[in-house]
Parts: structure tokens; C-alpha cells; sequence
């Protein structure tokens, strides 16, 4: 039967037990997430300025020292031993272990220990082993001068900071991601930071750059020393193998060769590159083959793997330091002073502690000669006491202890009762003076060290680097990079088609006209018969106007392509011709051409990818007493203006059809090309070397090291290989002078040749593996000096000049040249070469592309204003 419950008559309901067992929720958890906040930032996430360690990077060096016995020691014992300090799981202190092991700077491995390029795994921590490195027994530890603190369960002792004396986290790097905040010190040169930090001892300006383990191509000109907003750039090195296989010999830093290859096939699978396979032979060295299919540019390739794919990245830094058990931002120029800075602490501290114990050797010694030499020893026999001993033996002293640094304590005369009488039976004065003498000049030396800190300090310094740096130099080169443009490496993955009645344009429309292959991330632009213009990315299918007359794929801040047009203004009014580019404009906007009339009319449109001007043939409608209804119209009078000109008037009359006449040449002034060697790349903004002034069929002459020529149209994106050694425009009339050793004749041979094949690469020199090249010139009449070798007992033999050009007459490419000399050579250098007067070439007549705004003012009629009859 059930009882009816009144909570008023309940004894854990009366208002004393509410108040005693009620409490806020907010006075629970109010000062929870700072707690958990300061514990993920202070003991897991940040490494401290002082040792560059997290705090269980710190334990497992101090367990390893513990265990430290020279011998290599499992790494999961090392792992249980670490856990007496570190209140976390195993997994997380063997991960940790195995990430300082890979840097290879502070233990020495054995055993799978995974691969940083490949991203495989490290074996179980049963399977794989460490030492320490001798660089760590040197730098990381100091007992006597290290703070200590007791371990998290109060059984041990473990210390506060390590007293490492280098600057360790500019070395190794670090990442974390604690609460509220993260840090992302990126790893540096031991050499480098070893450099810095004597520069900084004297008083020098010093510039630090990251150094990655993966090597690779970095650009840090926004580096910004590693603070919050800086950011670098870092590539992998990729070059030509041959001309279908492109091959990856290093890799950006984050990434490996798995996550790389992925990027790429990823990258291939939606279109933005083609490639045919890859095959990845990496072992102790990244090596990346990727095969080409034919006619695939590889310049444009490589521009497209940076572009894509994982072959560059950015990284930001974000330098966050623990000091004072409070997170620090700062630079790693500052991070670097106040670690050579406490380096210089640790160093005073390790004298002051050397000479105390010096001081105290020498005392002693000297204490041990004065009881020995004058038998002091005697004075105790009669003695019974201990009293008694103690007294005798500080009164024996007395009159011998004028010239000892401290006075003698009781603990002093103590010791001397411990001497044991074998000692004192074989006592050499001699010796103990010579003893004592080298102790002083020991002190000595450590006072002068103290006196003059900075001076020891870069010794110091000094001496790990020429210790430990031997091969350690930097493995990241730096480089400025040009910007690749997305649009001009992708590759045309899919066709673009027109509706030119209806107004359509897109992928999708296969019925219809073909236009071009493509890109989805190109613009494409479109002219109107009604004389519009738009702009707009490649869609599957897009209205952009009714009547379209042409539509191709856009190039932005393309000036050279030249649009020729004559339009009628309105219904019944004048015509007028006008010549135009179309550089910058805003995607999916109309732009009007013409004056904006209703039914104006566009009669006559070309587009010119090199400023091509046609002749034309105008003829007019009957009407009236008109006397010339023909005549004909040169676009070359015309200047090329901006898309909104007004153009100039060509007959006010009806026109009845425009036919042409002539097609063009180029009215475009030459292209000067530049070529900046920082970035290898060419370029028309002028930075670097001027080559010349480039017409459409112009070409570039290439010639490198190992004796291959070729000539190519120069692209902006073209790749230059780092043993060319001859880069100029190519003058098809002009010869090509070598000197190059034949390996299997082993003679030196002269050679003149011009080349034959345009676009191909063929190797000038024999095809010998010893066979190489010595000098190459490209001037008319060069002239070569050859120092000959120093024959033992015959005197040395003059050097000999050489006109090449009288020396052997121009011959084939493939010829074998003439043979030098039979003499054995020393060395073979270029001088001036001959005067030689160039023909002069006659130059065709020019415009120069002008913005609208440079334009002075010529009037409704223009420039050409046409006579009429």
C-alpha cells in the first residue's frame, strides 16, 4: 500500500541540509578553463626560451642521462623510465621521442626510426634504440648548475629548465596548438645560428633564415623574422630529366613523398595538369620521376605542379616562447639574443663553480704540504683526545698559513687526519709544488675567462662549430620567387563552344561551334554585333548577347593583342574605325564600344595577337550624287588607343560591305626581355639582363655545361637549368666557336658550327661521358689562350693565341672540329675577341601601344579623317 510523501516532512529537505549540499554551478567551473588553459600552455604545448624544450622533451632527456652509460638503450625503456616524470601515456612520450630523434641533432639512433621524406612510421619503440649525441653530453648538461624540482608524484627529482648552452629551438623548430594561443618556430642552420650568435657577442647585426631537414627552395622575403604575419614560401626542386619526365629531387617542408604524389594525381584527376605516370624510387634521397604525355610543355608543367599541387606551400610563422611561466611573443632574432645571452649565464655560472672548486683544490694541497713537510703530523702522538688532536694540529699550522686565501676550519684539519700514512711515507715536495702551481695557473686561466666572458663565450661557440658543424651546412636554398599565374600554366581540360545567334557560350554546348580548348578557371571574352563587350569565367552554359561575332579565351593585361573595328554610330549615322587592346576590366560587366546609339552596328572586326594592321576595302551604298563609292583603308594609320575611344570618322555615308585587302604585319614595337638571375626567370618588367628586343619569330640561344645547345621562343615561363652557361638572343647568321676535350681521343678539338634545327637540343660536343666542355663563344671573331702544363726539365712553353675564326672554317654540328694541340694543357681561357663591324638590320616601321589617357586630344575626326568625293 503506498504511503502519500510530503516533502515538507522530509529530513534531507530541511533548509540547514539545502544550505549545506547547494552550490552554484558558476562557482564550479568558473576558474576551470583557466586552469586547464595555464597547464596546457605551461606543461604540454610551448617550449621555454631557456632549454628550447616542452616539458616532456625535457624529461626524456633527463631520463636518457639518467640511463646514460654510453651504450644504446631501448627506447621503450627509455619511455617507462620517463614516465616516473612525465604524468602522461607511453604513446605520447615515444611519439615525442622519435620527433627529436628525426632531428638529428641531440640522439643518436638506431634501428627504424621511420623517414621524414616518405612519412613512414618509426618501429614499435621495443624494436628501436638511442643514445645520447656526443653534441648533447656537451651542450644540455651541467648538474651543478642546474635548478631542480620535485617530479609530479614527489619521488623524484627532475630539473626546472636544462641548462643547454646553444640556441636548441631555433635549431630544432617547434609546433603546438595549446588553448587560446599556438606557436610554429620553424627550424633553422646550426651553422647559421652559430654564426648569429658570435655576430651577436660583438656587437653585429645578424639575419637569421629557416633551414628545413626535407631542403627545397624557400623564398623568405616575408619572413618577417618570424613573428605573427610573415609567412615564407618554400617549393620543391624540380627539374627536366629528358624532355617527356620531369623529376622531384627535393620536397617543401610539412610535406612527403606519399601526401606529394596524392597533391599531384589529385591535380591531375581534375584537370589542372596531365601527366601519363609517376614513379617515386625514393630511399636515402627524394627522387620523383613524373612522365609527361607527348607534346605537353614541361615548363609549363613545373609552373603548373607549384600552381596545384603540394609542390609549394606556405607556412606562417608564429613565434610563442614560454619565459617566467608566462607565454612571450617575439622574433627569432630575439629569441636568438636572450639564448646566447643565457648561454653567456651558464657559462659564468660553470666558471664561478670551477674556480670555487679550484680555489678549494689548491687550499687543501697546500694545506696537505704544510702538514706534511713540517711533520705536523708529530704533534699529535701524545694526544688522546680528539679535542686534543684538532688543537694540535691548528697550532702547528698557525705559523705556515699566512699567504692561504681563507682560513682553516676545522673541517680542513679533519680532512688532513684522513691522510693515510702511506701518502705522507711517499710524499714528493717537488711534485705537490709542481701540483700546486698548475692549480694556479689554472685559476689563473679561469679568472682571465671570467675577466673577459664574451671573448670565452665566442670561443666557445667557436669550438662546437668546428666540432659539430663539419656537415651541417644549410640544405634550403633561398630564392626570390616570380608568381605563377594559375591561368596560364593550367591545362585546357575542357572545349569551349558558341551559340552565336541565340548568345550562348559554354562547355556544354557540343551541338554548336567550337571555339577553343580551355580552362575552368579562364576568362573568356566576347564581342557583339550590336558592339558590346563582356568579360566572364568559362560556365557550362552562359548568355553574354545576342549575335556574337567573336569570343575567345581572355589574357589579362595583354596589350599586344590589337582588336581593328568599324562600327556605324546608330541607325543612318557615320561610320568609324578604331583600334583597341583590353587589358584590366570587372568580370560580367557590359562595356559599350561604340558610342552607345540604338541600333549601332559593328561592320568590320579582327582580332590581332601581335598588333596586326590588314588593309581594307570600303565601298559605299548609291545614293545621291556620291562620286568614290570604293577605296581602301590602311588600320596602320591608326593609333591604337583604349577600348572606349570614339575612333576615327570613315565616311558618314551607308555603307554596303568592307572587304579586306591585305592582310597585316605587326605594328608592335619589338618586346624587350629581360632575364633576372635571383629567380632564373624571364621577364618584360626590366629587372636583370636586357636580351634584346624580341619579334614574334625571335629566339633565345641556350647553351649549358655539358655541351647541349638549342634555341627556343622565350615564354615568361620557361625554366633555366643551373649549368647554362650562355643565354642571348639567337642570331640564326651567326656562328658558335667551342673548345672542348674529347674523351676517347683525350685531345682538346676546335669547333665553328651554326645551329641547323630550330627548337631541337643536340649535343655539340663528342658523346664520351669524359668529354668536356672547356670554353664556348658566341662572338664573330673570337680568340682563345692556351696556358700549356709545365713539362719536369724543359722549360715552360709560351702560351699560344688562337683566332678561332682563322683556326677552322664553319662546319655541321655533329662535326668532330679540329684538334688543338698535341700538347698536354693547363688551362684554356677566353680573351677579346676581334673587332667585327654587324650588318645593320633595317628596322620596320613601329607603333608603341598607349593608354587613352596618353593621348592628346585630336578631335572628333581623329587621326585618319577620310577625304570624301
Amino acid at each position: 500500500m503506498e504511503e502519500n510523501f510530503d516533502p515538507n516532512t522530509d529530513p534531507l529537505n530541511t533548509e540547514e541540509n539545502q544550505q549545506d549540499t547547494i552550490t552554484k554551478v558558476t562557482g564550479m567551473y568558473k576558474d576551470w578553463f583557466l586552469d586547464y588553459a595555464s597547464y596546457v600552455i605551461l606543461e604540454r604545448a610551448v617550449p621555454a626560451i631557456e632549454d628550447g624544450f616542452k616539458p616532456v622533451q625535457r624529461r626524456i632527456m633527463h631520463a636518457l642521462k639518467e640511463l646514460d652509460d654510453g651504450r644504446y638503450n631501448k627506447v621503450a625503456n627509455v619511455v617507462g623510465h620517463t614516465m616516473q616524470y612525465h604524468p602522461h601515456g607511453d604513446a605520447s612520450i615515444a611519439d615525442a621521442m622519435v620527433q627529436l630523434g628525426q632531428k638529428d641533432i641531440l640522439i643518436d639512433t638506431q634501428g627504424n626510426w621511420g623517414n621524414i621524406l616518405t612519412g613512414d612510421r618509426a618501429a614499435a619503440s621495443r624494436y628501436i634504440e638511442a643514445r645520447l649525441s656526443k653534441f648533447a653530453l656537451d651542450v644540455v648538461y651541467s648538474p651543478k648548475i642546474t635548478e631542480w624540482q620535485l617530479s609530479y608524484d614527489g619521488r623524484k627529482k627532475e630539473p626546472v629548465n636544462l641548462p643547454v648552452k646553444f640556441p636548441l629551438l631555433l635549431a630544432q623548430g617547434a609546433e603546438g596548438i595549446a588553448v587560446g594561443l599556438s606557436t610554429k618556430v620553424l627550424p633553422h642552420n646550426f651553422v647559421e645560428l652559430i654564426d648569429a650568435s658570435i655576430k651577436h657577442l660583438k656587437g653585429k647585426k645578424f639575419t637569421i633564415y629557416p633551414d628545413f631537414p626535407t631542403a627545397g627552395i624557400m623564398d623568405a622575403a616575408n619572413y618577417n623574422d618570424g613573428n605573427r604575419g610573415g609567412k615564407i614560401r618554400i617549393r620543391a626542386k624540380i627539374s627536366q630529366f629528358d624532355k617527356n619526365t620531369l623529376v622531384i629531387t627535393e620536397i617543401p617542408y610539412g610535406t612527403n613523398t606519399s601526401s606529394l604524389i596524392d597533391s599531384i594525381l589529385k591535380a591531375n584527376d581534375k584537370g589542372k595538369i596531365k601527366i601519363k605516370r609517376i614513379e617515386d624510387n625514393t630511399a636515402a634521397n627524394v627522387e620523383i620521376l613524373v612522365h609527361l604525355p607527348s607534346g605537353i610543355s614541361p615548363d609549363k608543367t613545373i609552373d603548373a605542379l607549384y600552381a596545384f599541387t603540394a609542390c609549394e606551400s606556405s607556412i606562417s610563422p608564429l613565434g610563442c616562447i614560454i619565459e617566467d611561466n608566462k607565454p612571450l611573443f617575439i622574433g627569432v632574432s630575439e629569441m636568438l639574443r636572450r639564448s646566447t645571452d643565457y648561454t653567456v649565464e651558464l657559462l659564468k655560472s660553470e666558471l664561478e663553480i670551477q674556480l670555487q672548486e679550484l680555489e678549494e683544490q689548491w687550499h687543501f694541497a697546500s694545506l696537505e704540504r704544510i702538514f706534511i713537510e713540517n711533520r705536523i703530523y708529530r704533534d699529535i702522538e701524545e694526544e688522546e683526545t680528539w679535542e686534543g688532536v684538532i688543537s694540535a694540529i691548528d697550532k702547528g699550522l698557525q705559523p705556515h698559513i699566512k699567504h692561504l686565501k681563507r682560513a682553516v676550519t676545522e673541517e680542513d684539519i679533519t680532512r688532513l687526519t684522513e691522510i693515510r700514512i702511506k701518502r705522507i711515507s711517499k710524499f714528493d715536495i717537488d711534485k705537490a709544488q709542481q701540483k700546486i702551481e698548475a692549480l694556479e695557473e689554472e685559476i689563473a686561466q679561469v679568472k682571465h675567462d671570467l675577466e673577459h666572458l664574451i671573448e670565452y663565450a665566442i670561443e666557445y661557440f667557436t669550438r662546437l662549430k668546428k666540432t659539430y658543424g663539419k656537415e651541417r651546412g644549410r640544405k634550403t636554398e633561398i630564392r626570390a620567387f616570380d608568381n605563377i599565374e594559375a591561368a596560364k600554366v593550367v591545362v585546357r581540360n575542357t572545349k569551349l563552344y558558341v551559340n552565336r545567334e541565340e548568345g550562348f557560350i559554354g562547355t556544354s554546348l557540343r551541338r554548336d561551334e567550337y571555339v577553343t580548348d580551355c580552362s575552368d578557371i579562364d576568362d573568356v571574352i566576347v564581342f557583339t554585333k550590336e558592339g558590346k563587350m563582356m568579360i566572364t569565367k568559362v560556365g557550362s552554359k552562359t548568355f553574354v548577347g545576342k549575335d556574337i561575332i567573336h569570343v575567345a579565351v581572355f589574357k589579362r593585361n595583354d596589350k599586344r593583342t590589337i582588336y581593328n573595328m568599324i562600327y556605324k554610330d546608330g541607325k543612318g549615322g557615320a561610320s568609324y574605325i578604331k583600334r583597341f587592346f583590353v587589358s584590366g576590366v570587372t568580370r560580367d560587366k557590359e562595356y559599350v564600344l561604340t558610342q552607345g546609339k540604338k541600333l549601332s552596328d559593328v561592320t568590320y572586326f579582327t582580332d590581332n595577337p601581335n598588333g596586326e594592321a590588314e588593309i581594307v576595302t570600303v565601298h559605299l551604298r548609291q545614293a545621291g550624287s556620291i562620286k568614290k563609292l570604293k577605296w581602301d583603308i590602311d588600320f596602320a594609320d591608326v593609333l591604337i588607343k583604349g577600348r572606349g575611344s570614339k575612333g576615327n570618322i570613315v565616311t558618314k555615308y551607308a555603307v554596303k560591305r568592307i572587304e579586306l585587302k591585305e592582310k597585316g604585319v605587326s605594328t608592335l614595337k619589338p618586346r624587350k626581355i629581360w632575364f633576372d638571375e635571383t629567380v632564373k626567370r624571364l621577364n618584360v618588367d626590366g629587372r636583370g639582363e636586357l636580351l634584346g628586343e624580341f619579334r614574334g619569330e625571335d629566339r633565345l640561344l641556350i647553351i649549358n655545361q655539358k655541351g647541349f645547345v638549342k634555341t627556343i621562343i622565350p615564354e615568361m615561363t620557361t625554366h633555366f637549368d643551373d649549368d647554362m652557361i650562355v643565354l642571348q638572343k639567337w642570331n640564326p647568321k651567326k656562328p658558335i666557336s667551342a673548345i672542348y676535350f674529347d674523351g676517347e681521343k683525350e685531345r682538346y678539338y676546335v669547333k665553328r658550327f651554326l645551329i641547323e634545327n630550330e627548337g631541337k637540343e643536340e649535343l655539340f660536343i663528342s658523346e664520351n661521358p669524359k668529354s668536356q666542355l672547356e670554353i664556348v663563344a658566341t662572338d664573330w671573331r673570337p680568340v682563345a689562350e692556351v696556358e700549356f702544363a709545365k713539362i719536369r726539365g724543359k722549360e715552360q712553353k709560351p702560351k699560344m693565341e688562337v683566332d678561332l675564326e682563322g683556326f677552322i672554317a664553319i662546319k655541321g654540328l655533329k662535326a668532330l672540329g679540329n684538334q688543338l694541340t698535341t700538347e698536354k694543357i693547363k688551362q684554356i681561357n677566353l680573351l677579346d675577341p676581334l673587332p667585327y663591324e654587324e650588318p645593320e638590320e633595317v628596322p620596320t616601321e613601329e607603333i608603341e601601344v598607349v593608354d587613352e589617357e596618353d593621348v592628346n586630344s585630336k578631335g572628333d575626326d581623329g587621326q585618319v579623317a577620310m577625304d570624301l568625293e
